[in-house]
Order: C-alpha cells, then structure tokens, then sequence
C-alpha cells in the first residue's frame, strides 16, 4: 500500500474530547460567571450552608483526637497551676496569719509599754527600763531573768514592776542580767496596803509549787476584807515605793476552828507573761541611818576599892 494512502488521524479510542484551550476558555468563563453571580445574587450561599451541614459530622468526628490531647495537655496544665495557685494562697496566707499575729504582739506591747511610762512618770524614784529574757531553769522557784545587771547599776533588792503593778524583787545581780523572783514565790513577802481599810499586813507568795496567787496570813477571822479589795504597796519596809498596786482579795475562808482567815489574792501584774518592765531603785538608800546608841556610862567606883 502506498505511504501517502495511509490515514493520519487517531483512532477513536485515543480522541480525547475538545482541545485543552477550549476547555481552559470554558472553564475560565464559568468561573467568572459564578463568582460574579455568586457577588450579585449570592447564588451558592444554600449550596454552601448544606455542604456545611453535611460535612460538620465529620469535620467533629476529625477534630475529636485533636481535642482530646489538647484537652489533656489543657488539664495536667491547669492542674499545675492550681496546685501552684494553692500553696502560694497557703503561703500567703500564713504570712498574713504571722504578720496579724505579730501585729496584734505590737499592740498589745505598745499598750503595755504607754501604761509603764505612764507609770515610770508617777515614781519619783529612779528607774531603769529592762527586758524579759527567759524564765529560771527551776522548777520549784518563780523567778525569771532581766537583761539589766551590775553593768547597768541594778541594786540587789530593787523592786521590778511592769505595766500593771509589782511584778518582783531582784534576789540576784550578775554583770549583764538579773535575777528577778516574783511575787507568787513561795520565798517572797510584800508588805500591802488594804486601799479600802488602810488596814497594813503582809502578803505571801502562794506555797503550792503550780501556785500562782498571794496570801494574806494572819489575818483575824474577824477582820474587814473584802472580796475585791485592792492592796497596794505600804511603803514602811522602805523598798517599795508605797502605792503601787500588788493585788486583789479573790477569795476569802473563815473557819470556826481556826483563829485566821484564809486570805487568797491574785496578782495585778502579767506574772505569768511580762515581757518589758522596770527596774526601781531600792528606798533603803532614801532612809536615814538608824541613830546610834549612846555608849553606857562607865560605873563609878565603890568605896573602899584598893586604888
């Protein structure tokens, strides 16, 4: 057969439709055409809302796995904050417990220390501030330690006083600190002053070991107490200074049997827990000497002596 009878066309199983320009200038013009109508009359906004509705169960059904570790991380992190959040909260919040605490110390110290200026101001004896450092390591006293000492100029016997009344006696003076026995001692006596009767005795610290009172001893069965009366200091050992607050009569027991009253008090001065106090210095300096005797006159001779 002749080259030039040959038919140069492809078969029908490889035509493949309209040439590709023809299909780009066709589509190219939809798109045009939709966009536009899409702008103007909003022609695929129901197409697009019933795409969106029916692929929202899957979009879910993707997006749960992406949740879910987001969630998780969400958690362990929220978790650490809160444990965070909560020991600051308890941290602050036992600051501002110490920090209450430490003011309401300051208060009740400031009170303390206006009433025992106020105090120093009424003694015309001198006087010196001092601090409580601790209690005596002894179980069967009452005394506690002051930061004033020889050094200082405190007196063996001074009188210790804090805001509220007499507090104690010093029984023992080193260089730096003192020792200060109080009131409730078993060792200590104090002579009072019955405010009320003007009636002068003598008040003991209580004997019990936990004792923490006075007693008024030797005291008639008869005599004028009352429960309440204020005994202040009498003056006439010429230690303390007189006036100043010791006690008040709590309890009073009358026996038949016995000749004396039971006569209990109880302290006006923080015994218990003073923290600033002053130290008076001893009246015996105040006191004059005791005159001295005149010396005997010598015996005259009798008669007859051998000369």
């Amino acid at each position: 057969m002749p080259l030039g009878t040959l038919d140069r066309s492809p078969p029908p199983f490889f035509k493949q439709g309209p040439s590709a320009l023809s299909k780009l200038m066709f589509f190219s013009a939809l798109s045009l055409f939709l966009m536009v109508a899409d702008t103007r009359f909003r022609i695929t906004q129901p197409v697009r809302a019933a795409l969106a509705t029916a692929l929202y169960p899957v979009q879910w059904l993707a997006l749960q796995p992406v949740r879910a570790v987001q969630g998780g991380g969400e958690y362990f992190t929220t978790l650490n904050q809160a444990k965070v959040a909560s020991e600051e909260a308890g941290r602050k919040l036992a600051l501002q417990s110490l920090r209450a605490g430490q003011v309401e110390q300051l208060s009740q110290e400031n009170t303390r220390l206006r009433k025992l200026l106020g105090l120093r101001e009424q003694l015309a004896t001198p006087v010196m501030a001092a601090e409580v450092l601790y209690d005596a390591a002894d179980p069967y006293t009452r005394k506690v330690i002051i930061d004033k000492g020889m050094a200082q100029g405190v007196d063996l016997g001074s009188p210790v006083l804090d805001e509220s009344g007499v507090l104690g006696q010093v029984t023992r003076v080193h260089p730096l600190v003192s020792e200060v026995t109080l009131l409730i001692d078993r060792d200590l006596a104090i002579p009072v002053l019955n405010v009320r009767t003007g009636a002068r005795s003598v008040a003991y610290g209580d004997s019990a070991t936990s004792g923490s009172g006075l007693e008024l001893r030797f005291m008639g069965s008869n005599s004028d107490v009352q429960q309440g009366d204020l005994l202040t200091t009498s003056g006439v050992d010429g230690v303390y200074p007189p006036g100043l607050p010791v006690a008040k009569i709590s309890r009073i027991e009358r026996r038949a049997e016995s000749a004396f009253a039971k006569i209990f008090c109880t302290p006006q001065a923080l015994v218990t827990g003073a923290r600033h106090v002053i130290v008076v210095k001893p009246g015996t300096g105040q006191i004059p000497p005791r005159p001295e005797a005149d010396a005997p006159e010598a015996a005259p001779k009798k008669k007859g002596a051998s000369k």
